[in-house]
């Protein structure tokens, strides 16, 4: 959430009611949540403590006028800073004792709504704690009167222990302090200035009456208990602006303490638990406050043991219902049928419907709330195993009509209607078997579903067949041409190298041709050369070419 919204309202006409966008947003954590509230009177900067907790400057509306600026009680939803898996829930409440409002009542609502929906409760005051401080608590001695811990204790007594158990922890937060933590001239924690504060009083006036009825109420009801005092953080001057101002323009003392109030706040307040431990998630929270709000505005009181089983009658009816129906689909996913039976093995159903009972059961674990005695469990599994009952008859019946089939179709004579004209035979057979079918008994309410399944399913296989003959004869037809594809391929191939071999043995031929005739050129140029030298040496042409050592001989 990037702002507060308001969770209860608080109307004009002093009506409390629940806001729908809150509920939505509590509606989508589905894990568990801390919840702190604050309250305390109003104008005392309970909303700046809220905002720091969630780490923003500003965020919760401070205001800077006599007027209380918070209407009934206002949400912001956070991570965790250091539980994981965790939502803190910050709730604002309307200022107590606000004048101008008019209406005790309400601020007696308000504070037992913040008892109500809240881990931890932080209380803010101003100055000191003091027998006035102990007297505007005056609410937690109203609580008994307004918060039932039992359904019908109307008349009988709810011992104040009783409500410790359910409470949530106590933070008193003093502001503005000025005093030093000493007593009896020793140094002492905040937790003990609380205690010895809240020591009763003796005498007999009504104001010590009521402070000590504060005290011993406290005390009671919240038995772990918390005290911080912090300094003012800025002048009166700048109050007033109060949320624009970082921590460097604050009082260090006071970043100091406000620092540690917010560690003891991430690192102890617990996740809102319920009767006999179960965490509580948004979802979860947002159904509480509906019906303590309903409860209000219908005048009753709210009673813990009541919001528990209206919220878990809710909450686990849904996570039944949404259980279920994953179940069934899960189932229906992953069976896989027959596609001519539309049956399955039984083994094969046994094995799929144990894994989705399975995940429906760690479904609606996830979902539940509070479910005592496993009640919604065993109805969840009730339900289940009434639809597994009836998805395992039915299957029977379509095994049994499956099988049926089968043994009627074997018994046709395939050799009638295997040949040239045998269509009319085939089809007097099939309807006669069909005939026998519809006349057996017991095959439940999808006998006509498997006889189509089965019919379209022969017909199927039949266009195979038919499928696969043109396919064979496609494929030989293929093959023939691809062969004579190869054979023209051969014969074209052949003839090339034929050509080629006539081509070359033309050209060895032409070059012989031509060294044979560049040969005879080269004798008939040489002779030529010889006779024209020997001409001009006077050398008869005719006895150019004889060997010289004939001419030595006649000499």
């Amino acid at each position: 959430m990037e702002e507060p919204v308001c969770l209860i309202e608080n109307t004009t006409s002093g009506e409390l009611q629940v806001n729908q966008e809150a509920l939505d947003i509590l509606s989508s954590i589905r894990q568990p949540v801390v919840v702190v509230s604050i309250v305390g009177m109003y104008r005392t900067g309970k909303s700046y403590l809220m905002n720091r907790l969630a780490g923003k400057r500003s965020g919760f509306s401070l205001g800077s006028t006599i007027q209380s600026e918070t209407k009934g009680i206002w949400m912001w939803c956070v991570p965790h800073p250091c539980k994981n898996d965790h939502t803190l829930v910050l709730l604002d409440t309307e200022g107590l004792g606000n004048v101008e409002k008019g209406d005790p009542k309400n601020d007696t609502w308000i504070f037992a709504l913040a008892v109500l929906l809240s881990s931890t409760l932080v209380y803010n005051s101003m100055g000191t704690i003091n027998s006035q401080a102990l007297m505007n608590l005056y609410y937690v001695t109203e609580l008994t009167d307004h918060i039932k811990v039992k359904s019908g204790s109307e008349g009988q007594d709810e011992t104040s222990s009783k409500y410790a158990l359910f409470f949530p922890s106590f933070v008193w937060v003093v502001r503005d302090f000025t005093l030093d933590l000493v007593s009896n001239g020793k140094k002492i924690t905040s937790d003990e200035y609380l205690e010895n504060s809240m020591k009763l009083k003796t005498g007999y006036s009504k104001h010590t009456a009521a402070s000590n009825d504060a005290s011993e109420c406290i005390q009671t009801f919240f038995p772990k208990r918390k005290c911080f005092v912090m300094y003012r953080p800025v002048s009166q001057n700048d109050l007033r602006i109060l949320d624009q101002l970082y921590d460097t323009d604050l009082d260090p003392g006071f970043i100091q303490q406000a620092t540690e109030f917010c560690k003891y706040i991430f690192d102890n307040s617990e996740k809102k638990m319920i009767s006999e431990g179960t965490p509580v998630t948004g979802k979860v929270l947002g159904r509480l406050a509906g019906t303590y709000v309903d409860a209000i505005q219908s005048g009753t009181i709210p009673c813990l043991e009541n919001a528990v089983l209206a919220v878990s009658q809710v909450e686990n009816a849904a996570a039944v219902e949404q259980s279920y129906a994953l179940y069934r689909r899960l189932l229906e996913e992953r069976v896989v049928l027959s596609a001519e039976t539309g049956a399955v093995k039984e083994e094969e159903l046994s094995a799929v419907h144990n894994v989705c009972l399975e995940e429906a059961l760690r479904h609606f674990k996830a979902q539940s709330f509070n479910d005592k005695e496993d009640k919604f469990q065993k109805d969840l599994k009730e339900r289940i195993m009434k639809e597994y009952d009836g998805k395992c008859s039915e299957n029977a019946a379509l095994s049994f009509c499956s099988t049926l089939l089968q043994r009627l179709w074997d018994s046709l004579d395939h050799a009638s209607y295997m040949r040239s004209g045998g269509y009319p035979s085939y089809r007097i057979q099939v309807d006669y078997i069909i005939q026998k079918y519809r006349a057996t008994p017991g095959k439940g309410s999808k006998a006509d579903q498997v006889l189509d399944a089965f019919m379209k399913a022969k017909e199927r296989k039949k266009l195979e067949r038919r499928w696969r003959d043109t396919e064979q004869k496609e494929e030989a037809e293929r093959d023939r041409q691809a062969m004579f594809k190869r054979l023209e391929e051969e014969q074209e191939r052949a003839h090339k190298e034929r050509e080629k071999e006539m081509i070359e043995h033309m050209e060895r031929e032409w070059k012989a041709a031509q060294e044979e005739q560049k040969k005879a050129l080269e004798e008939l140029w040489a002779r030529f050369q010889a006779e024209r030298e020997a001409r001009e040496r006077g050398i008869s042409p005719f006895l150019v070419g004889i060997p010289p050592w004939y001419m030595r001989a006649r000499e």
